[in-house]
């Protein structure tokens, strides 16, 4: 055969039908890959570039791994988170106004959160308050998060893609995972990951490094996605590239002022702007 690269069988590529860079060359294959007169049956030069351009780009795709943050990122869960937190507040004594805002809190690990709400109290409680929190979010508080539009969509392209999906929370592991089984989400992922009773995991920086190596993956091959500088932070501080996202509880200047890797403004784009980043594009998507 004189050395000829062997072009893989139709069962072989079966194999791998997740993703459509395979079963886009297979329809090419077949529609004008054959060589006019050739006894071998080989593949025309076209269909053999197009062959090794899909299969390093499918390669490229299997070996990254995307980790997603959950609140203001995937789920818009202030009304619960609120509710919870207003409910915390009651449980230690206190009468919180009903337009408490709290979104300026979220992102940071719920011991932030409770001693920021708690100092106008002059109440040190935190621990007292973090325990009638979750007692709260983990009865009702959970139920009242909603999908941002078209983060279903974009979850199921990644997936289709072939790229690794992991959750990486600062909410308890438990609670998210109640979430994205609540809402039809949880069969997007990998793997779904956030703080434990230990408190070990509670700071993002601990979190992601947990992932890593749990799952074995490479920093320099792995993208965090969030809305607040503690994602992107986090990410570069365990050699992680970040994707901010613009739709969520972070704002723009504070994710450019963490040294957001890039921008994505609105959800349908998100799966587009995760593909640009680990196919190296350098176009901005938001």
């Amino acid at each position: 055969m004189g050395g000829a690269q062997r072009y893989p069988s139709r069962r072989r590529v079966t194999g791998y039908r997740r993703s459509f860079f395979f079963e886009r060359l297979w329809d090419v294959q077949q529609r004008d890959g054959f060589r006019k007169g050739s006894s071998y049956g080989l593949p025309g030069q076209d269909a053999w570039n197009l062959y090794w351009f899909a299969f390093g780009r499918y390669l490229r795709i299997m070996t990254c791994s995307i980790l997603l943050d959950l609140d203001g990122t995937l789920i818009d869960s202030h009304p619960g988170i609120l509710a919870s937190c207003l409910a915390a507040l009651r449980a230690l004594g206190h009468e919180p106004d009903q337009t408490l805002d709290i979104r300026r809190t979220f992102g940071s690990p719920l011991d932030d959160i409770m001693q920021v709400l708690l100092q106008s109290y002059g109440d040190d409680r935190v621990g007292k308050a973090v325990a009638a929190f979750r007692q709260h979010y983990g009865e009702t508080g959970l139920l009242g998060s909603v999908p941002y539009p078209g983060i279903g969509k974009s979850l199921e392209e990644m997936k289709r893609t072939g790229l690794r999906i992991y959750l990486a929370t600062s909410k308890r592991a438990i609670f998210a995972s109640r979430i994205l089984d609540h809402l039809k989400l949880a069969r997007y992922f990998d793997g779904i990951h956030g703080s434990v009773p230990s408190g070990e995991l509670d700071h993002k920086p601990e979190l992601l490094a947990h992932i890593l190596s749990k799952h074995g993956l490479s920093p320099s091959h792995s993208l965090m996605v969030g809305d607040r500088r503690h994602d992107i932070s986090g990410a570069h501080a365990v050699g992680m590239r970040g994707l901010g996202v613009l739709w969520g509880y972070g704002t723009r200047d504070e994710l450019e002022t963490a040294g957001a890797d890039q921008l994505v403004d609105s959800p349908p784009d998100l799966a587009r702007a995760v593909l640009s980043m680990v196919n190296g594009k350098e176009s901005q998507a938001g």
